[in-house]
């Protein structure tokens, strides 16, 4: 049964897609069977996999909305080794749809049941607010990773993210737990960086990822190529990055299994 993989962080630009769509790759390259659900209206994680997100014929506003069975909003794509369901602008729709719908906050997980066995990992790139969509995305998901910079401003927004989770954990999603804490653009020469990175490491311990990723010019370019990093530049600090994290989350399933 496929394990599903919230990655969110209210604040944007901390590389969120980025860390969706290479992690998507990465996993895939470790033989795991990966989907990369895209529940962002930028659909940003779509064309970073050289996916048209206006020229889809559905979307993940139509998995949500159950206007189609989830099986036809997915596009597999055997160049990367994994399968995407594209985000788009129609998801901004949703959000005000979804207020009035029936079982508003279950409707994603509804909608995975179908195809949660087919897939060894689900990885949904959430919107940077807390939103329907984003609430949707906890409530299906079995775990959350938070990508973040390490910077003063970070440790307020993660102050705030794990205090939704618990509320998750209280109401609608128990079983929902912690996947771990990414730090991305890491720059290990910057004190600040250094002094934040310790302090999560002090409050978080093992939650928070070993492997950082690091700030990489090739890995910002991969996204206008519509490729994951891993087939744009394997060998680049950002590859490795991103291929090193697949690697922890793999053996830590294991030790837990």
């Amino acid at each position: 049964m496929g394990k599903i993989i919230a990655i969110t962080n209210q604040k944007g630009g901390v590389g969120k897609t980025t860390t969706s769509v290479n992690l998507a790759a990465s996993l895939a390259a470790a033989k795991r069977r990966v989907l990369l659900l895209d529940l962002d209206p930028q659909g940003n994680a779509a064309m970073g996999c050289g996916v048209d997100k206006e020229s889809v014929d559905y979307s993940s506003y139509d998995l949500l909305m159950a206007k189609v069975p989830a099986i036809q909003t997915v596009i597999n794509l055997p160049e990367f080794g994994f399968s995407v369901i594209p985000g788009n602008a129609d998801l901004t729709a949703a959000e005000v749809e979804l207020m009035h719908a029936e079982r508003k906050e279950q409707r994603l997980a509804d909608a995975l049941l179908t195809i949660k066995a087919d897939y060894d990992y689900i990885l949904i790139d959430c919107p940077p607010s807390l939103n329907m969509l984003t609430l949707n995305a906890m409530v299906a998901a079995n775990s959350l990773l938070i990508p973040m910079q390490c910077e003063y401003y970070a440790l307020e927004g993660i102050s705030a993210l794990m205090n939704t989770l618990r509320n998750i954990q209280e109401t609608v999603n128990p079983d929902l737990h912690l996947e771990g804490i990414l730090r991305t653009m890491f720059d290990d020469r910057n004190r600040l960086t250094k002094d934040v990175s310790e302090q999560l490491i002090r409050y978080f311990g093992d939650q928070v990822f070993r492997t950082c990723v690091p700030r990489n010019i090739r890995l910002a370019e991969a996204p206008s190529h519509g490729l994951p990093i891993i087939n744009y530049d394997k060998s680049s600090r950002g590859a490795v990055a991103y291929i090193t994290l697949a690697g922890e989350m793999i053996r830590k399933e294991k030790t837990k299994a």
